[in-house]
């Protein structure tokens, strides 16, 4: 005959057995309807708007196409062998700019982070950086670094870092104060405090940094080449530029969803890998 305490011991340790809770059917198909599907219904509904636009007679055809020539236009431009290496150069410069815009604006958020002489002095002014118009840069680039790559990769950057330093701070605003002095009782000082604790979990806030410095990075550039035309060296927003001098309504609006699918795009891409983060560290739950 078994013990009350051995029947006992038996309950606790059956109870400590993780359960087997099947998964919902159907939860599988309701994310991929969120996922595609979400996006058609958007999409749908924009273009149907965009369609009654048209139809009610606002302004003719010739300045507000329909949806069914844009479409038309856009076939026609992507087997256009000029537009692969426009898009190719602007890809280029956007990544090229951003990188940097990483790398400056990474480096003052944690300089600000671990000094509070330095955060109450640059805090108001990165914020203020932020709120700057893109265009109101290139006056000034174009005034330093003339008419060329620099230049736009100049106003890239500004665009871009402030966002991206923000984000830093803010990541490490957010984090509890015991986190600071667990790392301090361990023995973590300075670089390995920000190594092993600091950067990990300030990473969430920081990947919407980084979103947010890509949106402001993108913007600039688009704004750089409808300013800048290098020679030889025409990008998507040139090919928009020309769209809109030679009156083509047409092409302008094809060119004008190329770039919005493009900035569609990276935003998903950093939305899947800051939920990612969240649901690692708990903070979103599968629904």
């Amino acid at each position: 005959m078994t013990s009350p305490t051995t029947s006992s011991s038996e309950r606790l340790s059956r109870s400590r057995e993780p359960l087997d809770v099947p998964e919902p059917r159907g939860k599988r198909p309701l994310d991929a309807l969120r996922t595609f599907g979400a996006p058609v219904v958007a999409v749908a509904i924009f273009v149907t708007a965009w369609q009654l636009l048209v139809v009610s007679g606002w302004r003719p055809d010739y300045l507000l196409p329909g949806p069914a020539d844009v479409s038309e236009r856009l076939g026609t431009i992507l087997v256009d062998p000029e537009f692969w290496p426009a898009l190719a150069r602007t890809l280029s410069r956007a990544v090229v700019g951003f990188s940097v815009a990483v790398l400056i604006g990474t480096a003052i958020g944690l300089a600000a982070a671990g000094s509070r002489l330095l955060r109450a002095s640059i805090g108001s002014l990165i914020t203020g950086l932020q709120t700057m118009p893109s265009v109101v840069w290139f006056p000034l680039a174009i005034l330093l670094l003339g008419l060329g790559e620099q230049a736009i990769t100049m106003v890239v950057v500004l665009g871009a870092a402030p966002s991206i330093a923000n984000g830093v701070l803010s990541g490490v605003d957010q984090l509890p104060p015991a986190y600071f002095r667990l790392g301090r009782v361990l023995g973590a000082r300075r670089a390995r405090l920000y190594r092993h604790i600091v950067i990990p979990g300030a990473l969430p806030a920081y990947v919407a940094g980084l979103n947010q410095g890509w949106a402001f990075a993108w913007r600039s550039l688009m704004a750089g080449e409808l300013l800048v035309l290098i020679p030889g060296a025409s990008g998507l927003g040139n090919r928009l530029a020309f769209s809109q001098e030679f009156g083509d309504a047409t092409g302008l609006l094809a060119h004008m969803i190329v770039i919005l699918v493009i900035g569609m795009i990276a935003d998903r891409l950093f939305s899947a890998w800051s939920l990612h983060l969240r649901r690692g560290r708990g903070l979103a739950a599968d629904r």
